[in-house]
């Protein structure tokens, strides 16, 4: 493919860009946590995790169902961690062993077999606790599953509009072969 016709795949990905990054200024003051400034990083880690899983439907959903696994995990850790305070310093580690055991188990079970997604998930949901002033679990929890979703979507739209782009640029290819064949 030459410069001519590539250079319309990353227009095509600046012009998604764009569009997500004004749909986040447009739900940030809709999203249940005040005062918030916005989670399109959200979306743009899950749109980059869509493309780690396959560039599927399948591989999505399974990105979905790893970040709820790892927003569950993280909870556990919390709240074990919180329950074994007693042991000090090692509580919170104690907690992250207990807990990462049946995690890395699940890698045995689809659709829970894209680990890296939850390890994302439980890192996203640990640095919007740890960062976001008045974040709940409940309030975490909603905001990372739908900036989840829209960067899913995302990805889903860019392997489809680069599909779609692609096979128009061979069936131009092709029709020229046919109307002007090389002799």
């Amino acid at each position: 493919m030459n410069w001519s016709k590539f250079i319309v795949i990353p227009i095509m990905v600046a012009t998604l860009a764009f569009t997500i990054q004004g749909l986040d200024q447009v739900l940030a003051g809709l999203m249940p946590v005040a005062d918030n400034v916005g989670f399109g990083w959200i979306a743009f880690i899950s749109w980059a995790m869509y493309f780690m899983a396959g560039c599927t439907l399948e591989g999505g959903k399974k990105v979905f169902c790893n970040y709820v696994t790892g927003i569950v995990a993280s909870v556990a850790i919390m709240l074990l961690g919180g329950a074994l305070g007693g042991l000090g310093f090692f509580a919170f580690p104690v907690a992250v062993f207990v807990v990462v055991i049946p995690c890395i188990c699940l890698e045995r079970i689809p659709p829970f077999d894209f680990v890296p997604a939850l390890f994302v998930g439980a890192g996203i949901f640990f640095g919007f606790m740890s960062y976001v002033p008045g974040a709940t679990f409940a309030t975490a929890a909603i905001t990372e599953l739908v900036y989840c979703v829209i960067g899913l979507g995302y990805g889903w739209m860019t392997v489809t509009l680069r599909g779609k782009y692609e096979a128009s640029l061979q069936d131009s290819t092709e029709k020229a072969s046919v109307e002007h064949p090389s002799t």
